[in-house]
């Protein structure tokens, strides 16, 4: 929120919007080739019973771990971009110039 009353600009809320949109969408692509490299075998191969549900549990866990973990880490790295997390947009490099100067 960069004004003082907290409202967002319009165009602050779509980089939000975007960036949302963003993470679910790799995140669901990252989960489903995961759950296919795991579970795959579980579907081409003639596997009894115990082990094609093994499969399919580990890699239906595993999918949703990593989807979770790819949401959450694509947010937080936008919020620390985005100078949420401490205060501060860019840090000062010295020697180079600010590009928003």
């Amino acid at each position: 929120m960069s004004t003082l009353g907290g409202r967002r600009s319009q165009a602050e809320r779509d980089a939000i919007t975007v960036e949302i949109g963003y993470a679910l969408c790799s995140a669901a692509f990252a989960a489903a080739v995961l759950f296919g490299a795991v579970a795959g075998p579980a579907f081409v191969f003639d596997l009894w019973d115990g082990a094609r549900g093994t499969l399919v549990r580990v890699g239906a866990t595993a999918a949703a771990v990593l989807f979770l973990a790819r949401v959450i880490s694509v947010l937080v790295r936008f919020g620390q971009r985005r100078g949420t997390g401490d205060g501060a947009a860019q840090p000062s490099q010295p020697g180079r110039t600010n590009p928003d100067s």
